[in-house]
């Protein structure tokens, strides 16, 4: 949340091109430490292991998708879809 010139709060989102695994890892672990998570406690709070999240962050391509979903939703991440812009050049 940011307060805006008027004083009232506003969600502010950031938007980011999801092109490999490493990518969501960034992500989630950008958003754990801003929740001033530990792994272990967002591990824990999420009810996947400390390994599971640490390969998850660090961009494992063969992590299970039902885990992921499940500690991007527990961490309030929120994934949309949007088909890409085609070119044919």
């Amino acid at each position: 949340m940011k307060y805006s010139r008027t004083g009232i709060m506003r969600e502010v989102s950031m938007k980011t091109v999801i092109m490999f695994t490493a990518d969501i890892g960034a992500a989630i672990r950008k958003k754990r430490k801003g929740d001033g998570l530990t792994l272990v406690d967002a591990a824990g709070l999420c009810n996947v292991n400390y390994r599971f999240l640490s390969d998850l962050e660090n961009g494992k391509e063969t992590v299970q998708l039902g885990k992921v979903l499940q500690v991007l939703h527990c961490l309030g991440i929120e994934i949309h879809l949007t088909d890409r812009i085609r070119t044919n050049a």
